[in-house]
């Protein structure tokens, strides 16, 4: 599969005269993972959302490949390849794993068989197997959270935006989340776009990090070079992080 791209091109977003997103770039390619971090409201879930159709742009275009995604519903940005998470997990909860990880694939039009054999393969890639009969409601806050990834890429995205994948999970579990996230771009072909304030995961993981601050951008590129920007240590990491 030839390599796209999703781009956002000086995007803003505004809520009640408060501009949540103030004329920020960013793109990720298929086969690469960007880190969007910095301090809470920095506008990291927005820009998500603006990706996603969840909330208005005062400006700017969003683009994935050739395909214009500004001004399409949630919906329509879903078929068009873009997959999410969100930072408040959100399964049916009355729902077992299985079904919940096939609706996501029903949702795309696919067939009920397909839909199983897709939402089985990846409950085992996801090491959450021995849970497909589970209820969603019964399951640990780190098993939900895989859950929702599996629902998104049930989907079989061109671009997964995932919020804070790794809240609520232990050490080891981080460490396992880690390996299959890496895994993703190439096994899959997606692009991968990570929010977490685990900054261990982050800088083993992403190829590249776009910091925002107050609705701004304020850094981005490699993980070394954001480590030690002024503008990142003052804002996000701390005082001594660029020398830790």
């Amino acid at each position: 599969m030839s390599e796209a791209r999703l781009a956002v091109n000086d995007v803003s977003v505004e809520f009640t005269g408060l501009r949540a997103l103030d004329h920020v770039s960013l793109s990720v390619a298929t086969g690469e993972v960007l880190g969007l971090i910095g301090p809470n409201g920095s506008g990291k879930t927005t820009m998500i959302n603006a990706i996603t159709g969840q909330v208005k742009l005062a400006g700017g275009t969003i683009t994935a490949g050739d395909v214009t995604l500004s001004g399409l519903s949630p919906r329509d940005i879903a078929l068009a390849g873009v997959s999410r998470s969100f930072q408040i997990v959100r399964l049916f909860n009355g729902m077992t794993v299985l079904e919940n990880v096939e609706a996501a694939a029903l949702a795309k039009g696919v067939s009920r068989a397909v839909s199983t054999e897709r939402a089985v393969g990846l409950l085992d890639e996801l090491g959450l197997a021995d849970k497909a009969d589970e209820l969603g409601e019964s399951l640990s806050y780190g098993d939900k959270r895989r859950v929702e990834i599996a629902r998104a890429l049930a989907a079989e995205p061109r671009f997964l935006l995932l919020d804070e994948p790794a809240a609520g999970m232990n050490d080891a579990e981080t460490e396992t989340l880690l390996h299959t996230l890496s895994e993703l771009p190439k096994t899959r072909g997606l692009g991968l776009i990570i929010i977490d304030h685990d900054m261990g995961l982050i800088m083993r993981l992403c190829h590249r990090l776009h910091v925002l601050a107050s609705g701004r951008t304020i850094a981005e590129g490699d993980a070394a070079h954001v480590r030690s920007h002024p503008a990142v240590v003052e804002a996000y990491l701390g005082k001594g992080a660029a020398h830790a």
